[in-house]
């Protein structure tokens, strides 16, 4: 199985393919359109802004690299940014996104009587509400490490997989078809991540 996490230069990527090697498989980093198009599996991470990641996968030319491997069914797994990139759009910035799933990504926003803190990050649990093969078997109330702002709003509740409440529930899980985003970081949450990553590869 071809394993590529699409480098586009956003985040620290090294944790991903550490975890992937732990299961017995190795992955890619790359912006190659080559080694994208050829891929089983493709990986979309990212730490950082909206806009900044859909103008560098404009300019290496891989937007509509990713739009053809979609549409052929290779399923996309997008972490934090990268599932925020397959939005239409963003309050974060002006770019338009992927466009994969319906909806928008918002920022958290919190009266001020409530006193919490943005961005959320830390260990927070994670509901599923679907039965997803990605999020089988990861034990009683699995915990994931957030670290993000903005959340997505989907318009269609059909592609809510999970959610987590920081204050609100928000969906930390959407699904379409062949493409998922998470918004926390399996490759920093231990086993529950870990559990996670062999789910994507047998899934």
């Amino acid at each position: 199985m071809k394993i590529v996490i699409v480098g586009y230069g956003i985040g620290n990527l090294g944790a991903i393919p550490n975890m992937l090697k732990r299961l017995g498989a190795d992955a890619a980093i790359t912006s190659d359109p080559l080694m994208i198009r050829t891929a089983d599996r493709l990986i979309l991470p990212g730490v950082g802004a909206f806009d900044a990641a859909m103008q560098t996968l404009a300019d290496l030319e891989l937007i509509d690299v990713l739009h053809d491997r979609v549409r052929a069914g290779v399923p996309v797994l997008g972490l934090c940014l990268g599932m925020e990139i397959m939005a239409e759009a963003s309050e974060e910035g002006r770019l338009p996104g992927l466009g994969w799933i319906p909806g928008r990504v918002v920022r958290f926003a919190f009266p001020p009587t409530e006193m919490r803190r943005v961005p959320h990050m830390g260990w927070n649990y994670v509901t599923p509400v679907a039965d997803l093969p990605l999020l089988r078997d990861l034990g009683h109330r699995p915990r994931f490490y957030f670290a993000h702002s903005y959340h997505f709003a989907t318009r269609v509740a059909d592609d809510i997989a999970a959610t987590t409440t920081y204050g609100l529930p928000f969906a930390s899980v959407i699904h379409r078809d062949n493409v998922t985003g998470i918004q926390f970081h399996p490759e920093k949450s231990h086993r529950f991540g870990l559990k996670l990553f062999e789910n994507f590869l047998g899934g």
